[in-house]
């Protein structure tokens, strides 16, 4: 008997979230760094390739959440310092949203790759309708090969600007694709159990578990003066990542090849370790962590298919809708019995849900005026209960 192989968390990430900082991006404050980026779009391109001269094993599907944006717009409008008012820190992340996008377009065009710039705010990942939405957005754009650059929409928010930090929408953007990676690049090597620069005996952390309550008790401190992320922030975001099942790892910016050489399964930086698998993180969530909305009652021929072969419910197998819910809800999935055989988010209102019942998908449109998805609930959003 062959034994399955054991996961590695870099050398099998097939799906991977990249952050990028401030300090990094930009040069320490002093304009965007040309050379930089470039140099990390090639590593984006080469690994959505799977180039195996570099020694990858298949293609990656790639996202890049790059901080910069207001780091730039200080730059371009000749600020020295940080503002601390909220309108001018939306100014200048507007003046510096221009420059940031238009610089990756340009650096992945001239490696092949199309890409798509893509704002958020916590509030639109807190929504389950506006988080759907947004994932449904994000996949379309992995599946067209396009590079989905990512930052926070800090032109229109207040309270983000304050206390979030593109380390934390990192986490939230692996959580949204169910990436099987969050790299994140610093300005320094990764973690310590000390700092360093205080105790000279202070160990490096090659490797732990995300989540560990040790691991916030080692980092501390704040970002620079041009970043607002420090080592805590890191911490704290790859425990979020690993809620969803995604391993994290903190590294220097600058290392050579560090995406190429992570992605071969090179163990540099601080590795932090999900302590469960992608789906089995995504199953636990829906099924013990959210409140139930509603319940779709699903004939005999549907019930069959979910419970056998963990099929998407389609709208065409529904014969009844209870409850009021919205898009992104979790719902319950009863049989003719009404026994729970499932649990899931629903892709479409309850309201909705009922003028689609015993509808075929291609009927949809006709019936709603719009198709968010051919189903009522896709497989990968559901988890069977009985």
């Amino acid at each position: 008997m062959i034994k399955k192989k054991e996961f590695d968390p870099l050398l099998d990430a097939r799906r991977i979230v990249v952050k990028v900082g401030s300090s990094l991006v930009t040069n320490e404050g002093r304009g965007l760094d040309e050379a930089a980026i470039g140099e990390w779009c090639r590593q984006l391109a080469l690994l959505a390739r799977g180039d195996a001269a570099q020694g990858l094993q298949g293609e990656r599907e790639v996202i890049m959440v790059s901080s910069g944006a207001i780091a730039e717009g200080m730059k371009r409008l000749g600020w020295a310092r940080r503002p601390i008012e909220v309108n001018e820190l939306q100014a200048a992340a507007a003046v510096g949203q221009m420059g940031l996008a238009h610089m990756y377009e340009t650096k992945l065009r001239e490696q092949g790759l199309r890409s798509a710039q893509v704002l958020l705010t916590h509030a639109d990942l807190s929504n389950r309708e506006r988080y759907l939405n947004a994932r449904s957005t994000l996949m379309t754009l992995l599946q067209h090969g396009v590079v989905p650059v990512i930052n926070e929409n800090d032109t229109v928010v207040n309270d983000e600007i304050k206390v979030g930090d593109n380390d934390t929408l990192g986490a939230l953007v692996a959580n949204l694709v169910e990436a099987d990676l969050l790299v994140i690049l610093t300005d320094q090597k990764g973690l310590y159990d000390a700092d360093p620069r205080q105790n000279p005996a202070a160990q490096f952390v090659h490797e732990a578990r995300a989540g560990d309550p040790a691991l916030e008790l080692m980092a501390g401190g704040a970002g620079s003066a041009i970043g607002k992320g420090g080592m805590l922030t890191k911490i704290v975001a790859a425990r979020r990542a690993a809620g969803s099942g995604a391993s994290t790892v903190i590294a220097w910016g600058r290392e050579s090849d560090v995406l190429l050489r992570l992605a071969a399964g090179e163990r540099i930086g601080t590795l932090l370790v999900a302590p469960n698998a992608k789906m089995q993180a995504r199953k636990q969530w829906i099924a013990d962590h959210l409140q139930l909305r509603g319940a779709l009652s699903v004939d005999e021929g549907a019930a069959a298919k979910l419970r056998a072969e963990g099929k998407s419910l389609l709208p065409i197998g529904m014969t009844a809708v209870q409850g009021v819910f919205s898009r992104g809800d979790v719902v319950a999935i009863r049989d003719i019995t009404g026994a729970e055989i499932a649990r899931g988010l629903a892709n479409y209102s309850s309201a909705e849900a009922r003028l689609l019942c015993r509808k075929p998908s291609t009927e949809i449109a006709a019936l709603l005026g719009y198709t968010a998805e051919p189903e009522m609930v896709h497989r990968d959003n559901m988890v069977l209960t009985r």
